[in-house]
């Protein structure tokens, strides 16, 4: 999720977006609306526009090397075993405690709660494409795939906002099926100014080419009070 705000003074002049944390009991006015454009005609499936997937390196390298571990010395004490050693104090030990301990006990139900939050953890890494801040662009080639990040799709939105006058500072919010925009006017009418930006970012999302567009929603309001 990303956030970028405009410059707060009167003045016109830019300066570097920043990240801001969104405060509750804001000042600005309920005035608000909402807009969409229509998404690209459906493309042929070689030229889809899909989400890319996360390669995932370090959960896959944590979970292999744990299982090789695990299986290597499992199987060493085994072969050991066969050959007419002992078996190793922590299967002893192991063995025990499951033959002997209740299953409602509590070490036993902690145990089972991590097992279960980890196994549910890997489905859903194995499941879901992971890599949320990339938005995916529109394929007009089946061997070329785009993405655009998502801070700097809503840093552009940002831009083309304040360039609508009467505008003097905008937040945008981006997720991959929403942008959010709280914009301030400390002049004209708030509807004008409203409908401006709604023309305005509907444009500048149809501009950034993502392969679905999201939906967009406007509010604009007057500067808060001082002191």
């Amino acid at each position: 999720m990303s956030e970028t705000e405009g410059p707060e003074g009167e003045g016109g002049g830019r300066t570097q977006p920043v990240p801001v944390i969104e405060r509750a009991g804001s000042d600005l006015d309920q005035s608000a609306s909402a807009a969409s454009y229509d998404p690209p005609p459906t493309l042929a499936d070689d030229t889809k526009a899909t989400r890319f997937w996360s390669s995932r390196r370090v959960p896959a390298t944590v979970l292999a090397l744990l299982v090789l571990g695990g299986a290597g010395l499992l199987l060493y004490d085994i072969a050991a075993v066969r050959a007419g050693h002992s078996a190793m104090a922590w299967r002893r030990d192991l063995a025990r405690e499951l033959a002997e301990r209740p299953l409602d006990s509590t070490s036993v139900l902690a145990g089972a709660g991590v097992a279960a939050a980890a196994g549910v953890w890997l489905i859903v890494l194995a499941a879901t494409p992971g890599l949320r801040a990339v938005l995916a662009m529109r394929r007009d080639d089946a061997d070329v795939r785009a993405g655009l990040d998502r801070g700097a799709a809503a840093m552009v939105l940002r831009d083309r906002a304040m360039d609508v006058s009467g505008v003097q500072s905008v937040r945008v919010r981006m997720t991959r099926s929403k942008v959010d925009v709280h914009a301030v006017s400390h002049f004209r009418e708030l509807d004008d100014v409203r409908g401006d930006l709604d023309a305005t970012l509907a444009d500048g999302i149809k501009d950034l080419g993502l392969g679905r567009g999201p939906a967009l929603s406007v509010r604009v309001a007057r500067p808060g009070r001082k002191g």
